[in-house]
């Protein structure tokens, strides 16, 4: 079990009066650092709430599951760590690496990058 196994996580953020918000992101991880962009995806406004969240409080969490029908395979990571926003980083190669959707058409950003402080996991054995 490892946070890069998962192919989609969600970000959860905190506004500035402390009002939490929660999304589902596609991601790649490597150490301590995760990277999350801003994609083609069609949004209603490149002025997302999570980029508004993370410059009010730099504070995330990143959850990542496996789920199953079979319950002695499921697992668990939270990740919780800071987060900046960049318009470019070399780390965008890590989600063109994973995710073949990317390769393509290269997500153009923004982009989160966190540094992971803390990682919380669950499993049953």
């Amino acid at each position: 079990m490892r946070l890069d196994d998962a192919r989609v996580a969600r970000l959860a953020t905190v506004d500035a009066d402390g009002q939490p918000h929660i999304v589902p992101v596609t991601f790649a991880a490597r150490g301590d650092t995760v990277v999350i962009a801003v994609d083609h995806k069609p949004k209603s406004t490149r002025d997302l709430k999570r980029l508004r969240n993370i410059r009010a409080n730099e504070k995330v969490s990143l959850l990542v599951d496996h789920y199953a029908e079979d319950w002695s395979e499921l697992w668990w990571i939270r990740a919780d760590g800071t987060a900046r926003i960049l318009e470019t980083t070399e780390a965008s190669a890590w989600l063109i690496d994973k995710y073949p959707q990317y390769r393509d058409n290269p997500p153009a950003g923004p982009f989160i990058v966190i540094a992971v402080t803390h990682q919380t996991a669950w499993s049953p054995s």
